[in-house]
C-alpha cells in the first residue's frame, strides 16, 4: 500500500530529498515528472484527454465544454506534446449516456497558442435538461461528461455544491469524490484551485528554486499535477461548473492592478493558464483571453446568482478609497441589486465579506479581505439595504475554516440592520490552523463578532446548498480523513435561512456538532 501523499512530501522535505519526489522539482522530464506524480496518487485519462473533460457556465439554452489535448501532461510545450499546431476536435453532445439521441455536434480547432484547448459553447438545449458528451481526437474518444442547462421560469428547487481551496501537497481529494455523487444542478468553485508554491521542507513555504511558478509552461504544469487527482476530474464530469478566482491561481495577497512588468507578465500566463484548464465562457474576441470573470445568472425564478472578481481590479488595501471591486464591476453590481428579480440573491465570493476582529478591541485579522476595503464594503452593503434587497447569501471560500456570520451595512454598529447571511466552506484539502489555535482563537473571535454565529476550523470538505421557495439551507460535508482518497463523507452541521426573514439558525439535529465557536 502506498502511503498517502502529505505524508511522503513531509518526510522527504524533512530528509532533504524533496526534489527527487515533488512532480514540479526542476530539471524532470515529462515522463519523470508524471511518474512522480503518480506515486503521489495521481491518474490520468487515456491521451490525448489526459486532463478529463468539463462544462461550465450553463444557461437555460447552453454550456461550454472543455477539455486540453496533452498527450504528455506536463509538457508544456507543443513540440513535446507530439501534437501539430492546430488539432480538429470533434464533439457531441446527446440525450443519452451512450451518446444514441445525439442533439449537436461539431468540430473545433485546438491550437498551440492556448495550449490545444477546446472550448465549445453549445447553444440550442433545453432548459433544466441533463445532457452528456465527448470529445474525438487523433482517433481517440474522451470520457464521457455530464451536464446540466438552467431552468427557465418556475423552479421548484435549486441543489448546488461550492468547493475552495485544493492544495494537492495537503492531501487527496476526497471532497471532490463526494462532489462528484451528490445529485446536484451546479458546482460553484470559490478560488484558489490551484497553488503557485508547494511544499519545501514540510512547510507551506515558497522556494524560487523548486515550487514557485512563474511562467505559461509552470502553470501548465501545475494545473496538470492539480488535475492529475482523479476525484477532481470525476467532478468536473459530473456536473457543470461555475468559477471565480482567487489569489494562488496566481501567488499569494496579489492586486491585480499592481506591480511591476514582471509581475504583470507572470498575471497573464497565470490567467491565461487558468483558461486554458477551465470550462469558462470567455465573451472577448481576441486570440489570447482577458477572462472576464465577473457574471449574472438566474436559475429559474429561484436563485439570483452574482459571481464577482475581487482580485483583478482591486487597489492596494487599507486606502481611505479603495477599491476591491474596480468602479466598472462595482456599478454593475449595483446595478443588479437595482434590478435584482423576486428571488434568492447568492454572491459568490472568494474571501470573506463580513467583518472579522481577532479579539475583543483587536485589529482586523486579515486585511486582504473585505476588511481591507472598509469604505467600499459599507457602501455596497449599505446601498443593498437602501434599495430593498432582500433574501441575500454569500457563499465564500479562502478561511480554510467554515464560518456562519449575518450580515450587516456596518458591521461595528449594533443598531445596524442584519440584511443577509455568509456561509463560508471549509477547504477541500488546504491546511488551516491547528487545533490549538483554533480553541484558543474561536471563542475571542466570537466575542469579538457579534454578527459571528458558528466558526470550526477542524476539518475539510464541501458545503452544499438545497434551495426552495421558502427556505435556504447549507450542510457542511466534511470528510474523515486527507490521507485516504476514498474517505467517508458527512454532514457536520446544517444551518437554514428562511425566505424574507433575514438572519440564520442552525438545524436542531446537528446543533450539538463540534464546533470552536457557537453562538448561543
Amino acid at each position: 500500500m502506498k502511503l498517502n501523499r502529505r505524508d511522503v512530501l513531509r518526510a522527504a522535505g524533512a530528509a532533504g530529498a524533496l526534489n527527487l519526489v515533488w512532480p514540479l522539482s526542476a530539471g524532470l522530464s515529462p515522463a519523470q515528472a508524471k511518474e512522480a506524480a503518480q506515486e503521489l496518487g495521481a491518474s490520468y485519462d487515456p491521451a490525448p484527454f489526459t486532463l478529463g473533460v468539463a462544462s461550465g457556465d450553463p444557461l437555460p439554452t447552453s454550456v461550454v465544454l472543455w477539455t486540453r489535448l496533452a498527450p504528455e501532461p506536463f509538457a508544456a510545450e507543443a513540440d513535446e506534446q507530439g501534437l501539430p499546431e492546430v488539432v480538429e476536435v470533434g464533439w457531441v453532445v446527446a440525450e443519452d449516456r451512450a451518446l444514441r439521441r445525439v442533439v449537436a455536434r461539431g468540430t473545433v480547432p485546438a491550437s498551440a497558442t492556448l495550449g490545444h484547448s477546446v472550448h465549445v459553447p453549445v447553444g440550442g438545449l433545453r432548459p433544466g435538461r441533463h445532457y452528456w458528451y465527448a470529445f474525438t481526437a487523433r482517433g481517440r474518444t474522451s470520457r464521457v461528461g455530464r451536464t446540466k442547462t438552467a431552468p427557465l421560469g418556475t423552479a421548484a428547487s435549486v441543489r448546488f455544491a461550492s468547493a475552495n481551496c485544493q492544495a494537492f501537497h495537503d492531501g487527496y481529494y476526497a471532497a471532490f469524490r463526494g462532489i462528484a455523487r451528490e445529485e446536484l444542478d451546479f458546482v460553484v468553485h470559490l478560488g484558489d484551485y490551484i497553488y503557485e508554491h508547494g511544499p519545501v521542507g514540510g512547510d507551506h513555504v515558497r522556494d524560487h528554486e523548486g515550487p514557485e511558478v512563474f511562467t505559461l509552461a509552470d502553470y501548465r504544469r501545475r494545473y496538470a499535477l492539480y488535475k492529475g487527482d482523479p476525484s477532481l476530474r470525476a467532478a468536473h464530469a459530473a456536473h457543470p461548473w461555475y468559477l471565480t478566482w482567487d489569489d494562488h491561481e496566481v501567488v499569494n495577497d496579489y492586486s491585480g492592478t499592481g506591480g511591476d512588468a514582471a509581475f504583470l507578465r507572470r498575471r497573464d500566463a497565470a490567467y491565461q493558464a487558468w483558461y486554458e484548464h477551465q470550462p469558462h465562457r470567455d465573451e472577448g474576441t481576441s486570440a489570447l483571453p482577458d477572462p472576464v470573470i465577473h457574471r449574472r445568472r438566474l436559475y429559474g425564478n429561484l436563485v439570483d446568482l452574482t459571481v464577482l472578481d475581487l482580485r483583478s481590479y482591486r487597489s492596494a488595501q487599507n486606502l481611505p478609497d479603495g477599491t476591491i471591486l474596480g468602479d466598472a464591476q462595482k456599478r454593475w453590481l449595483k446595478r443588479g441589486i437595482d434590478e435584482a428579480p423576486d428571488a434568492w440573491h447568492c454572491w459568490v465570493n472568494s474571501i470573506m465579506l463580513s467583518q472579522l476582529r481577532g479579539r475583543p478591541g483587536g485589529d482586523f485579522m486579515f486585511t486582504d479581505q473585505w476588511d481591507g476595503f472598509l469604505a467600499e464594503r459599507k457602501e455596497v452593503l449599505t446601498h443593498a439595504h437602501k434599495a430593498g434587497l432582500e433574501d441575500l447569501v454569500v457563499i465564500t471560500g479562502d478561511w480554510h475554516s467554515a464560518f456562519v456570520d449575518d450580515v450587516r451595512p456596518d458591521f461595528d454598529d449594533a443598531d445596524s440592520p442584519v440584511i443577509g447571511t455568509e456561509f463560508t466552506a471549509h477547504s477541500v484539502s488546504s491546511a488551516a490552523y491547528d487545533e490549538e489555535w483554533n480553541k484558543a482563537n474561536g471563542p475571542l473571535m466570537g466575542r469579538a463578532n457579534p454578527h459571528l454565529a458558528y466558526f470550526d476550523g477542524g476539518h475539510n470538505g464541501y458545503a452544499v446548498y438545497d434551495v426552495t421557495a421558502r427556505r435556504w439551507s447549507t450542510a457542511m460535508r466534511v470528510v474523515g480523513s486527507l490521507t485516504d482518497p476514498a474517505s467517508a463523507v458527512s454532514t457536520l452541521t446544517t444551518f437554514h435561512v428562511d425566505r424574507g426573514k433575514a438572519g440564520t439558525y442552525e438545524d436542531p439535529s446537528t446543533d450539538g456538532s463540534p464546533a470552536h465557536y457557537r453562538r448561543t
